[in-house]
């Protein structure tokens, strides 16, 4: 675990709620100057704490409004039977979010796609020939009540 001082946690926030901030910007909300704020943020990237930049695309615009979870139960819970399920899971881009999960599942899954058939198809054409999936239960989405990719820092 790394340490985390008051100053990195209003860097975090900051960066969280844009990542688009210019330094002087970012400086400036934190209440350091530039070149004390940039070491900061390097820092954080080097330790692993900041791990990437993103653009957050909203679904519905891109023409995926569908979201499904699913819950999948392999036949067997050997080493290779997840670590096979993970690598095709990794590789399809319909799949946003793949947990392995305690309790009665194996895997929990979400997952986008442009309408019902596209699901359909995803379903039959991907995951329903993967080996050693026992069964597959989905769940749609209604409504998106709350979505955040920020960590509570």
């Amino acid at each position: 675990m790394t340490t985390i001082d008051t100053i990195d946690r209003k860097i975090l926030r900051a960066l969280q709620a844009d990542s688009r901030l210019t330094m002087q910007e970012l400086a400036d909300r934190v209440g350091l100057s530039v070149s004390p704020c940039h070491r900061r943020v390097k820092l954080l990237e080097e330790r692993g704490v900041i791990s990437g930049y993103i653009a957050r695309v909203d679904q519905k615009a891109l023409g995926l409004p569908v979201s499904v979870f699913i819950s999948i139960k392999l036949a067997r819970q050997k080493e290779e039977d997840l670590d096979r399920f993970a690598a095709a899971i990794s590789a399809w881009e319909e799949v946003l979010e793949c947990y392995l999960m305690t309790g009665p599942r194996d895997y929990l899954l979400r997952v986008v796609a442009a309408d019902l058939a596209s699901y359909e198809a995803f379903l039959k054409n991907k995951l329903t020939r993967l080996d050693g999936v026992a069964s597959i239960e989905s769940s749609f989405a209604l409504t998106q009540v709350k979505y955040s990719i920020a960590l509570p820092v």
